[in-house]
């Protein structure tokens, strides 16, 4: 069986293959050899290993990985899809193939991929060293330059650390699915509306009720065929997350005989999850904002080595117990005791309650178990991901998206026939309204899951539907959702024509208008009696046009007012509690920081009818005078400016660009105010599909399709992301360099066989 690995001009991979096993093989091979470093982060983070080459930095999240069992709940998944879709299971198989021979020499032998068992220890064996090959030159287009180097060769980071890449196991793609997004819904939330209803009363939960640091949303819309300029439906987005370098989406298109699709997916896990096009069908998804997982106090007691729990009926049952060792860089190995109730797994504290932490007099010690839904079926989703390449029409993205599980997504799409979808997919429990709002007790009646809800569905309004995390079909399911702002305006826009092209769409990815700043605006213009220099702050606030553009003073400006004022905020009496939070492990610290939780809540603070006794008026021009005093001396953009997470810091740092936009601009740029300007989190991806003509279709990526730091293609669509552009989408392969071709296991050559692929999967 033959697969080509072809590029176009931004180095984005374009996949061919005899059928969907080795294409999934391809898939795997070009995400190790583009994205070496990132994958074996990445699988090292989901089994909780990271800190053994990253140091005690990485140790907080490798204790949460562990204790929360990811892997083994990997495991489980991997064990549940094979009895219920064995097809997806062995295709599953073949994507980690392919990364096992992309990590490592071309020649290096490897034996088939095999499962451990139950009890073996999840961290994997070393692969042998690769020796240093050089990156492959370009070659002409249409013709197979030389073969790839293996991943690890060209990623500098792992002599950096002295790392050999190890072996991935057939469930690691469901534990890097699983690390990804266990945190994706925002559970630790409830620590902070515990704490909130503890310090203020429940009916300030509402107050803090906001789209915080910790979560991740999106943009999303879709225009119907009828209000298009080629009678066909075009869909446009793009997810914000934390942005990442190398970037936590990869462009990629995977064509076979049995389907061609276009989108972008997540390294280390096959097929195309959330944005993909086929040529009949498109889809997108949004964060759903909705509320699946739960938190459980409870009550735990030792029993010579073993631990047993509470119940809801009155009865001390026995949780699974053991211990695993985390290695740490540079020093001493740590010990983790990993405890599971019937709830699940214990998360924070134990039998003797926090580490670092004091119980309340007369309270039990501090656990807290969490129940989360992969863990208690056996099932990631994963048995869309095939159904999801095959689709041709928005039916059979409806069908696949009923095998979907988490995270919980609102889905937009659209096919060629005029079928148009809006609709909610994941797994979500019903249960009693307690457990949605904090961490409920485990040995009281009345907490338990009882079945899943039904997935909601919405219509098309004028021919239009938008997502942007608010409260929309998904509102039934959630607690906390995005202020509206970003929904409103991106309607408000699709409203001043009748018509639109896919040409037109990227405008308003990077529209800059600031709704939220009214609130604080408001407050600026009741003010009377200001010192010179305020007053004079004042008026040029009111004249700004509430644009967050990078080159912009007054956009500066209203971040430092609304900055000092966050700050004021924080400094008052009437929150002098929630300013020392919990001793809970430092994963769940953002969650439960004052200051961001002020700043994200800041519109709902300003405009509550009362505010605990603070003199709101007061605090604003405090804050004004403070900003008047000492004002900024430039623009938005010079201290708005990108900061990405990378597991390794660079050798030589970055000059990061400034950015337009803010948290509640569609250009969604987020800072944390009252805290810092910078932007670690954004637009991870831009698309534009386009259901007249795929090849019509755009997309961007804030770097580039290479993790490779001396990559050409490392940071080559950084000045498009920047300006608002996309790459376009080639579907031509005579557009196309063919980079390497792969026969059966990691063998390289051309065959006649080649020939007869090109003419199945042409398009």
């Amino acid at each position: 069986m033959t697969g080509e690995i072809f590029r176009d001009a931004w180095g984005i991979p374009h996949l061919r293959a005899g059928d969907a096993t080795e294409l999934a093989r391809l898939q795997g091979r070009v995400t190790a050899l583009d994205r070496a470093w990132q994958l074996e982060t990445e699988r090292h983070r989901a089994q909780g290993t990271s800190a053994s080459f990253l140091g005690p930095e990485a140790l907080p999240w490798d204790r949460f990985a562990r204790r929360v069992r990811l892997a083994d709940t990997a495991r489980r998944c991997l064990a549940e899809l094979d009895r219920r879709d064995p097809e997806t299971g062995q295709w599953l198989r073949a994507y980690v193939e392919g990364v096992n021979e992309g990590l490592v020499a071309p020649d290096a032998p490897l034996s088939p991929v095999s499962d451990p068992s139950p009890a073996s220890d999840p961290s994997p064996a070393s692969a042998p060293s690769p020796s240093p090959e050089s990156s492959p030159s370009p070659g002409p287009t249409g013709a197979p330059g030389p073969t790839a180097a293996p991943g690890c060769a060209a990623a500098p980071e792992f002599a950096r650390v002295a790392l050999t890449p190890g072996r991935w196991e057939p469930w690691t793609p469901l534990a890097v699915w699983l690390s990804t997004h266990i945190l994706f819904a925002g559970f630790p939330a409830k620590l902070w509306r515990e704490r909130v209803v503890e310090c203020l009363g429940r009916d300030a939960v509402g107050l803090f009720a906001a789209d915080g640091p910790g979560t991740s949303g999106s943009n999303g819309w879709l225009v119907a065929g009828e209000r298009t300029v080629t009678g066909q439906a075009v869909i446009a987005g793009d997810p914000h997350r934390f942005i990442e370098d190398p970037g936590v989406y990869q462009q990629i298109r995977l064509s076979c005989p049995e389907f061609d699709v276009v989108g972008i997916a997540v390294p280390g896990v096959p097929g195309i999850a959330h944005f993909g096009h086929t040529g009949s069908v498109a889809w997108a998804i949004t964060n759903a904002m909705a509320d699946y997982q739960d938190l459980y106090r409870e009550q735990l007691r030792r029993t010579g080595a073993g631990v047993e729990a509470l119940g809801p009926d009155g009865v001390w049952h026995r949780a699974a117990r053991h211990t695993e060792t985390v290695e740490v860089a540079g020093e001493d190995p740590v010990e983790v005791e990993v405890i599971e109730t019937d709830r699940g797994p214990v998360i924070i504290g134990g039998p003797e309650g926090l580490e670092d932490g004091v119980s309340e007099p007369g309270a039990p010690p501090v656990a807290v178990a969490l129940r989360y839904p992969p863990r208690v079926t056996g099932d990631l989703g994963f048995g869309a991901l095939l159904p999801l390449l095959r689709a041709r029409r928005v039916a059979d993205v409806d069908r696949a998206l009923d095998l979907w599980a988490e995270p919980v997504n609102v889905v937009q799409a659209a096919d060629t026939e005029g079928g148009t979808l809006h609709r909610v997919a994941g797994r979500v429990p019903v249960r009693a309204e307690a457990n949605r709002i904090r961490p409920v007790p485990a040995w009281e009646p009345g907490h338990d899951w009882q079945g899943w809800h039904e997935s909601p569905r919405a219509s098309l309004t004028d021919g239009i539907a938008v997502m942007a995390n608010q409260r929309g079909p998904a509102a039934p399911l959630g607690v906390e959702f995005a202020a509206p702002h970003r929904a409103d305006r991106i309607a408000a826009l699709l409203a001043r024509r009748e018509r639109w092209s896919a040409a037109e769409m990227p405008a308003l990815h990077t529209d800059t208008h600031l709704a939220s700043a009214a609130a604080l605006l408001d407050h600026v213009a009741a003010l009377d009696g200001l010192t010179g220099p305020a007053a004079g702050l004042r008026g040029r606030l009111l004249g700004w046009d509430r644009r967050m553009d990078a080159d912009s003073t007054g956009a500066a400006l209203h971040a430092a007012v609304r900055g000092a004022l966050v700050r004021q905020l924080a400094r008052h009496p009437a929150f002098a509690r929630l300013a020392t939070p919990p001793a809970y492990p430092e994963v769940f610290q953002p969650w439960l920081a004052l200051l961001p939780r002020i700043g994200y809540a800041l519109e709902h603070l300003l405009t509550a009818k009362e505010l605990y006794g603070v003199d709101r008026p007061a605090a604003v021009r405090a804050a004004l005078e403070e900003v008047a005093a000492r004002p900024p001396a430039g623009t938005w953009g010079d201290t708005h400016r990108l900061a990405p997470w990378r597991a390794l810091p660079p050798m030589t740092p970055y000059d990061e660009p400034a950015l337009s936009g803010d948290h509640d601009c569609v250009l969604c740029t987020s800072s944390v105010p009252g805290l810092t300007d910078l932007a670690a989190r954004g637009p991870a991806a831009r698309y534009v599909w386009d259901l007249a003509r795929r090849e019509d279709s755009r997309w961007v990526v804030p770097f580039g399709a290479s993790g490779v730091p001396d990559s050409p293609h490392h940071r080559d669509q950084l000045p498009l992301w920047l300006a608002g552009d996309l790459v376009p989408v080639v579907t031509d392969w005579d557009g196309l360099r063919r980079e390497d071709v792969v026969r059966d296991r990691g063998t390289h050559e051309e065959t006649d066989e080649l020939e007869e692929l090109q003419e199945e999967t042409d398009v």
